[in-house]
């Protein structure tokens, strides 16, 4: 089972380190990763693996909610069967 992690918002030092941070916390692998620095806006989007995690899918995703809260961050975490269900022809 995989995840796709978004993350959009102004830049700032360690926005990798602390996405990653919770992923390691959970226990997600981090498949695949690309990111870009659009003048000084930050956009990020992880795939995870969240077959071995230690917690449900929905805490995982309420704590990069909750981080995204705290650092003004638009995190959005999706399965990735609706994902691809959303971007079918």
């Amino acid at each position: 089972m995989r995840t796709i992690v978004s993350v959009i918002g102004k830049d700032s030092v360690g926005i990798i380190s602390k996405v990653s941070g919770i992923c390691n916390e959970c226990n997600a692998n981090i498949v695949d990763i690309t990111q870009s620095v659009l003048q000084d806006m930050f956009v990020m989007v992880m795939l995870t693996e969240i077959k071995d995690i230690n917690c449900s899918f929905a805490e995982f995703s309420d704590k990069m909610v909750d981080l995204g809260k705290k650092e003004n961050l638009d995190i959005r975490v999706m399965h990735e069967d609706i994902f691809n269900s959303m971007h079918r022809i």
